[in-house]
């Protein structure tokens, strides 16, 4: 279920983005992908883990790159970048761990979230590349 809703959740999103227009400026994905690497940092933050952002800044500095190198050059940077990232988050929790982001997953978002979002990620960072790059 979770896989579903990762997808349908990338293929709205990014529909929408196309539909009013937003991505039709080289800048949109990469602040995507920027604003999407800052939560590692939010969610380190409010678990109270000066360790964990310590090391969420690593991630968050790699993907910052990708998005700079992404919107000065090809944006296949992003794409890769987006999907890295997808793929990150399923191994997140056995890298880094932040103390709030594990209660939040727990019990707000039992199941869904973890796989869920890495399915979103990766899904927008195909969906990207298959688009008007």
């Amino acid at each position: 279920m979770e896989y579903v809703v990762g997808v349908v959740l990338a293929l709205g999103i990014s529909s929408f983005a196309t539909l009013v227009g937003l991505d039709r400026d080289r800048v949109f994905y990469p602040t995507v992908m920027i604003v999407i690497a800052s939560y590692y940092g939010l969610f380190a933050v409010m678990g109270g883990s000066f360790h964990s952002l310590v090391l969420e800044l690593v991630g968050i500095a790699i993907f910052l790159s990708a998005a700079l190198i992404g919107f000065k050059s090809t944006l296949w940077w992003v794409v890769g970048a987006l999907a890295a990232h997808g793929v990150f988050d399923w191994f997140h929790a056995r890298l880094i761990t932040d103390p709030w982001r594990s209660v939040m997953v727990a019990d707000v978002l039992p199941d869904v979230r973890p796989r869920g979002s890495g399915i979103s990620l990766l899904a927008s960072g195909l969906l990207e590349g298959g688009g008007q790059l």
